[in-house]
């Protein structure tokens, strides 16, 4: 099992930034992706970025550009940077991990992007 605990969400102006940290516990020897993950009110959950074990990284259109997704091996953390956000952005971000045989959610932090 893993565990996930994400923090770092809260309200923010148009243009600024956050960042959001999601700290892996339990079996995170065998994660092979982590990633963020957000879901607004009505709409469809969206994968937002994600990182390989070896460091790939991939990024929907909508956030290239002004998120950066990294992770910090020794803390078991993996962080989202998000910069220039926008109203858009506006949603409850999860961290999600996955190995071979499971997926696995954090219980999610709500970003507000006001304009």
């Amino acid at each position: 099992q893993v565990q996930l605990v994400e923090s770092g969400g809260g309200l923010v102006q148009a243009g600024g930034s956050l960042r959001l940290s999601c700290a892996a516990s339990g079996s995170i020897f065998s994660i092979r992706t982590m990633g963020w993950y957000r879901q607004a009110p009505g709409k469809q959950r969206e994968l937002v970025a994600a990182i390989t074990s070896g460091g790939s990284t991939s990024y929907s259109d909508s956030v290239k550009g002004r998120f950066t997704i990294s992770r910090d091996n020794a803390k078991n953390t993996v962080y989202l940077q998000m910069n220039s956000l926008k109203p858009e952005d506006t949603a409850v971000y999860l961290c999600n991990a996955r190995n071979v045989m499971s997926v696995f959610w954090g219980q999610g932090t709500q970003v507000t992007v006001s304009s």
